[in-house]
């Protein structure tokens, strides 16, 4: 088991929780927290490295929705 770990049981012994020391793991919060935050942004248009750097070349932004 990893320290700084909990887990939160229901009454039949299912986990319904975690909870987690962030001194200990703040990298594994990150790495949960970004993951989340990917599935999130799923849906969301893409666009390519290189019309990212073409467009920061040219020196603008990216319009706003």
């Amino acid at each position: 088991m990893v320290k700084g770990i909990q887990f939160l049981v229901d009454e039949h012994g299912k986990k319904t929780a975690v909870v987690i020391d962030l001194r200990k793991n703040a990298q594994l919060w990150e790495d949960f927290y970004d993951r989340a935050l990917a599935n999130c942004r799923e849906g969301e248009p893409r666009e390519s490295l290189e019309s990212v750097r073409e467009r920061m070349q040219r020196g603008k932004r990216r319009p706003r929705k």
